[in-house]
């Protein structure tokens, strides 16, 4: 999932758990280390995490731009500088998993690996280059893994909230059902739109900054989004009065700027609640700038200021489509997700969680970590 760097690398305080019943409370047994690693269209990144009694702390974390998806529109394949460029990311969180002690883990790889016809001898590639095992998982499972991640910035006040996580090659749709409030959220209905702020860019290639592009975008992505199957009907959310929440590059930028930083700060953006209004004038600041004046955001930066106005159309596209009346900023999702996944309950049934202890998908590894055969994670 999803776009820059979401706050600084190392140590963090523990995460919190939900807001309101239940708790979700870590069940590993003491003294285990947990890693999630999230292979993206455009990013890799890794959190590295301890259970505490309610939730986690991190030890340490790595993200880096790897512009996996790449030409992937244009030529249906991985590129070989694509590919070297993501291993080169992928030994970095090898050796970090097996510095800190990780003993179990979990790796994932999303739609540019769904997608790429050379998806698959990839990921085999990277298993015999650098031990590490990913999962190629679909669009559901991406989409609870990220719900999973940002349920302890849901307001309950609510009956339900639209969670949307833009990412590089894909944006998933998420909606929430709040109103019991003793209970976990339970998913409504959901979809996984094929396309992301490195595809959008793709799609509009060379076009950026030219005059009325922002406008055009906006409309292909209503476009795309109404073609997308199992959502909810537009303009209203089925359970009822309901909050968005974003978890992705796009909206903590918006944040970032909204709250006027001098750099980014996760802290102060995790969490933000921005009105509709609030959101809209920021996206549109943005949308005005040209790419100097983009770059020189210390909420966005050079590296960013491209791929940023694709991430804005498709926000702006969806606030449209569902208005709500305000916004919750999380600088949180997918990884959050696997950790909990990994630490919590298993949610399968007892046949399945049978099969997962004699090897599935959730594996452990010995505290060197990941072993140069290919055998690990």
């Amino acid at each position: 999932m999803a776009e820059p760097p979401r706050g600084p690398q190392g140590a963090s305080p523990p995460q919190p758990g939900p807001e309101g019943p239940p708790r979700q409370r870590a069940q590993a047994p003491k003294g285990h280390i947990y890693a999630a690693l999230d292979l993206g269209t455009n990013n890799c990144r890794l959190l590295i995490a301890k259970p505490e009694a309610e939730g986690f702390r991190v030890l340490d974390s790595f993200s880096r731009t790897v512009r996996l998806g790449e030409g992937l529109m244009q030529t249906g394949e991985l590129s070989e500088v694509a590919i070297a460029r993501a291993i080169e990311a992928i030994k970095i969180c090898a050796g970090k998993m097996r510095k800190r002690g990780v003993t179990s883990a979990r790796a994932i790889a999303t739609e540019a690996c769904r997608t790429a016809r050379n998806g698959a001898a990839f990921i085999k590639r990277v298993a015999q280059e650098t031990g590490l095992h990913f999962d190629i998982i679909p669009p559901l499972e991406e989409a609870r893994l990220a719900a999973r991640g940002v349920t302890p910035l849901l307001d309950r006040r609510d009956a339900g909230a639209l969670v949307f996580d833009i990412g590089g090659g894909s944006t998933e749709l998420i909606w929430l059902d709040l109103r019991e409030r003793g209970r976990e959220p339970k998913i409504l209905c959901w979809g996984s739109m094929p396309l992301g702020v490195v595809t959008l860019a793709e799609l509009f290639a060379n076009q950026l900054d030219e005059p009325g592009i922002h406008a055009r975008m906006v409309a292909e992505v209503k476009t795309r989004l109404q073609a997308v199957g199992g959502i909810a009907p537009l303009g209203a959310h089925p359970a009822g009065p309901f909050h968005m929440l974003g978890t992705s590059g796009t909206v903590t930028t918006i944040a970032g700027i909204h709250l006027k930083l001098d750099r980014y700060e996760r802290s102060k953006v995790d969490g933000t609640w921005l009105t509709r209004a609030e959101a809209l004038v920021v996206a549109g600041q943005i949308a005005a700038m040209d790419k100097d004046a983009r770059a020189a955001q210390p909420c966005i930066g050079p590296e960013r200021s491209e791929l940023v106005i694709p991430g804005l159309a498709i926000f702006q596209a969806i606030f449209e489509l569902w208005p709500a009346p305000r916004l919750r900023v999380a600088d949180r999702g997918l990884r959050e997700g696997m950790l909990l996944a990994l630490m919590g309950p298993k949610e399968e049934p007892n046949h399945k969680r049978k099969r997962q202890r004699r090897g599935g998908r959730h594996r452990r590894f010995r505290r060197r970590g990941p072993k140069p055969n290919g055998q690990g994670v």
